[in-house]
């Protein structure tokens, strides 16, 4: 189903929904008072549950003209001659997540890691797990076994260099380990990683199984298990809608996206949250000549992303992947 199709679906289901607050406007209309404060309590408990379980926040640390909607006009030979600002955003993240006291997991590209040495270490220091993001944000389909191997230990090397850390989580570019690729598991296990968060269990015209399961679970490879923990995705009307981060976040109003979180954890579910630093830079230079499908999916929205965060953050509780899934 294209994506267009499958987000309005979304968006048509939310919209025949009504919203608590939208109920308990009504029961005050109609003077129910005992009913309006069952709602209200209602909803301070829903809300307290979602606060009490933790769940995983994550930034794939890359810059806005390497992103897989820009991938045919702007090649990798190419990316230093544009303005960089990963820097800056990702500094202005870490300041947003200082101010709440959240820790997250930063799945950095080793070319923005080599050209900005003392980029991942501040992000260590300040509290927050390193992880792989690849390389040169090659989609792994696109790769042989030998260059994924190659993409991946290479970039593991590199981060463990700079963080003082020992990195075993790994998210595929553009969320490209689908169905033909699941041989990447083997290889990131014999690689020293030990979970994945790549598997994005929807349909999408460059990444997505919609087949996989929604919750965390192990996948057996012949060199042994790793841990898959796939993007936030809710089931409705025999849909998989994607709820997790990124342009979807965007797209939809924030009272949707929170209310379909909350589902996630009232089903005694975690979930993980994931962003880019160039989502909350809605003054970034624009990419000429872009198809339209790829200018709405990036710049949607843009200048929504960094209030919507913090509204997330006093909705939810987050740390790192690894405190998730207590891989420590």
């Amino acid at each position: 189903m294209p994506e267009v199709r499958r987000l309005a679906i979304g968006f048509a289901i939310v919209k025949q929904q009504p919203h608590i607050d939208e109920s308990v406007k009504s029961v005050d209309n109609n003077n129910n008072n005992e009913t309006n404060l069952s709602l209200k309590i209602t909803k301070t408990l829903n809300t307290k549950r979602t606060k009490i379980m933790l769940n995983a926040f994550s930034v794939d640390v890359e810059d806005y003209y390497q992103v897989g909607a820009f991938a045919r006009m702007i090649s990798p030979d190419d990316w230093d001659s544009w303005e960089s600002r990963v820097v800056a955003n990702t500094r202005k993240l870490l300041d947003i997540l200082d101010s709440v006291s959240v820790t997250g997991t930063f799945f950095v590209l080793g070319w923005i890691a080599e050209r900005f040495p003392a980029l991942v270490p501040e992000i260590a220091e300040r509290g927050h797990e390193i992880a792989s993001h690849g390389f040169r944000h090659q989609l792994v389909y696109e790769m042989t076994e030998t260059e994924f191997r190659d993409d991946i230990r290479r970039t593991r090397l590199l981060l463990q260099e700079q963080s003082g850390q020992s990195v075993i989580g790994y998210r595929a570019p553009s969320f490209s380990i689908v169905k033909r690729t699941l041989w990447a598991h083997r290889i990131l296990v014999e690689e020293g990683y030990r979970y994945d968060s790549s598997v994005f269990p929807i349909h999408h015209d460059l990444h997505g199984n919609a087949d996989a399961p929604l919750e965390i679970h192990d996948i057996a490879t012949e060199s042994g298990i790793i841990r898959e923990f796939p993007p936030a995705v809710v089931r409705r009307l025999g849909q998989n809608l994607p709820t997790g981060g990124g342009g979807y976040f965007r797209f939809f109003p924030y009272f949707v996206t929170a209310r379909w979180l909350r589902s996630v954890n009232a089903s005694g579910r975690p979930f993980v949250f994931y962003i880019h630093p160039w989502e909350i830079d809605p003054e970034q230079p624009r990419i000429n000549g872009a198809p339209l499908k790829s200018r709405f999916r990036h710049y949607l929205n843009l200048h929504r992303t960094e209030p919507r965060l913090k509204r997330l953050f006093h909705d939810f509780s987050f740390g790192t992947i690894q405190n998730v899934l207590k891989l420590e």
